[in-house]
């Protein structure tokens, strides 16, 4: 048996890239939370109508996210990637001249919102299942986090403009970003040694995209992935993203404390996901992830104990939680490439990602309407653990003597 071909350094560049990419996508969706009262107090838009944007922006990416996919498959991950970051110059672009809530629609909620579908996690993902024979998953890890990374090393520059400048700077420094990053993306990507599909020719141009996704949903393991996606998504995105810091403040912290509860999540989580992904590498990958997933249920045990005379508490479930938080990315691409199949990962991982956003959505509603209903969060973080005991007992199901780089 042939051992696996070393990357080079040029195939590291693609995950550096990844990283940068990402942290571009997601900081300017962070973007909307930090501007929000400004333009509040400027156009008088309201908060309901901003976050309207938003959960558009959510069901755009989900849309967007399969076809992100299959482009990625057909077009190969450096024309995606590159398309997606056009579109998120172009939205930055007009959300960075919009005067009225039109044309912030548009820019935020039609193309950004694209790009983010676009410049995702799978995407970026395909691109290094591509590039990686070993240490794959240490890859993947190092390349995906810079979906937390982007919170440390832009969010702060655009917090920067946005006080001693203005948001539309801001804006307009995340277009000019995105532009100058393509140029380089198509570069280092076409010299470095990303590969296509096996039997590329003769599969993916005798395949309709409803013949590959027939072909995924024939997969048991997809459905497996796919559900505990998305509880994975209803865990993180749509309950702790939207509702600690406003469960921070019911609790009586003042919003120094809780920003900073925050930004040790974020920094615990960058750390987590490229620890997961060397240990993707090294260790039964089903019990990985169900580890993950039962001890993201415990970090809400704690979190329901949390009290406003109890900041210690506060930071130790930042910590916790942020260990494995996106921690379940790494895991999830390298037990779809195996389990489903290299030639289609960018449009499993597509659908996958489809899922964790709809699971997104749906904390979202959940955590707010539940609040609304009994004026706390007691019911909130017990349905996440629950939820999250059950996505770690999901994942156990699949088939553990699966090799971890099964081509087709």
């Amino acid at each position: 048996m042939t051992a696996p071909t070393p990357p080079n350094h040029q195939n590291w560049m693609i995950v550096a890239f990844g990283f940068l990419a990402l942290s571009l996508a997601f900081s300017t969706r962070a973007a909307l939370g930090l501007v929000m009262p400004v333009w509040q107090s400027e156009f008088g838009w309201s908060s309901s109508f901003i976050s309207g944007v938003g959960a558009t922006a959510l069901i755009v990416m989900a849309i967007v996210a399969p076809f992100a996919g299959r482009l990625a498959d057909q077009k190969g991950p450096r024309f995606a990637i590159s398309l997606g970051l056009l579109c998120i110059g172009i939205g930055s672009t007009i959300v960075a001249v919009a005067n009225n809530p039109i044309v912030f629609l548009i820019g935020f909620g039609g193309f950004s919102a694209i790009g983010f579908g676009i410049v995702a996690t799978h995407v970026i993902s395909t691109a290094v299942v591509r590039s990686f024979e070993s240490k794959q998953g240490l890859a993947v890890g190092i390349a995906t986090s810079g979906a937390t990374g982007g919170q440390f090393l832009i969010v702060p520059l655009f917090a920067g403009l946005l006080t001693y400048a203005s948001w539309r700077w801001g804006f307009a420094a995340l277009a000019i970003s995105s532009f100058l990053l393509v140029p380089c993306i198509i570069w280092f990507m076409a010299r470095s040694q990303i590969k296509s599909p096996p039997n590329h020719s003769a599969k993916n141009n005798q395949t309709s995209l409803a013949e590959d996704i027939k072909f995924v949903l024939s997969k048991p393991a997809f459905h497996i992935l796919f559900w505990s996606f998305l509880i994975c998504g209803f865990t993180t995105t749509g309950i702790i993203e939207t509702h600690f810091l406003p469960y921070a403040s019911f609790c009586g912290f003042p919003p120094i404390a809780s920003a900073t509860a925050y930004c040790v999540l974020s920094g615990i989580n960058l750390i987590g996901m490229i620890i997961a992904g060397w240990l993707t590498d090294r260790v039964n990958r089903q019990l990985l992830l169900a580890s993950i997933y039962i001890l993201r249920a415990l970090t809400f045990a704690l979190l329901s104990t949390v009290s406003g005379a109890d900041i210690e508490s506060l930071f130790l479930f930042s910590i916790l939680f942020g260990a494995v938080d996106y921690s379940t990315v790494p895991v999830t691409v390298s037990l779809a490439v195996s389990h489903v199949g290299r030639r289609v990962i960018g449009l499993t991982m597509g659908l996958i990602s489809a899922g964790h956003a709809l699971g997104g959505a749906l904390g979202t509603l959940y955590g707010g309407n539940i609040f609304d209903a009994t004026g706390n969060y007691e019911l909130v973080w017990s349905t996440a653990l629950w939820l999250a005991v059950g996505a770690g007992a999901l994942v156990l199901l699949l088939p553990g003597n699966t090799p971890q780089t099964e081509p087709a």
